[in-house]
């Protein structure tokens, strides 16, 4: 049996639309990964980027369960000495509206320059709008 490699140029992309307005923050960041990545195609290869594109609309609405949305924390450092700040997801939805999901979705892709890569292919979006009408993205139901 022969190994299958798939020139970059050969590689179909589509545009996908999701909107994750009262959507769970898990679900939707699992199923961006899985597409952006390119799972959900014949042809996936772990080492190449063959995924396609996904918008996601309405982040800032974006739900999580239980007591998570005060229990859940995020940190950062700032470089100093005792430098570690925290928010709960609360404050960082309040605060950064999209970055909650770009977070999820980044720590599901691969680690390394290839993950960094497939993550600018997720667009997030707080409002309703986005700047990427003219490529026809398709609507995914979650």
């Amino acid at each position: 049996m022969k190994t299958l490699f798939v020139k970059p140029a050969q590689v179909e992309r589509k545009w996908f639309v999701i909107d994750a307005e009262g959507k769970v923050l898990g679900r939707v960041a699992a199923r961006v990964a899985s597409i952006v990545r390119g799972k959900t195609k014949a042809i996936f290869a772990p080492h190449q980027e063959m995924g396609d594109y996904v918008v996601i609309v309405n982040a800032d609405k974006v739900v999580v369960t239980g007591r998570k949305a005060q229990q859940k924390m995020y940190y950062r450092h700032t470089g100093y000495p005792g430098g570690l700040k925290t928010s709960s997801f609360e404050k960082l939805i309040a605060r950064h509206p999209t970055q909650p999901l770009e977070k999820a979705i980044k720590g599901m892709l691969p680690k390394g320059p290839l993950g960094k890569k497939l993550a600018k292919n997720a667009k997030v979006y707080a409002g309703a709008v986005h700047p990427h009408a003219a490529q026809n993205p398709t609507a995914i139901e979650l």
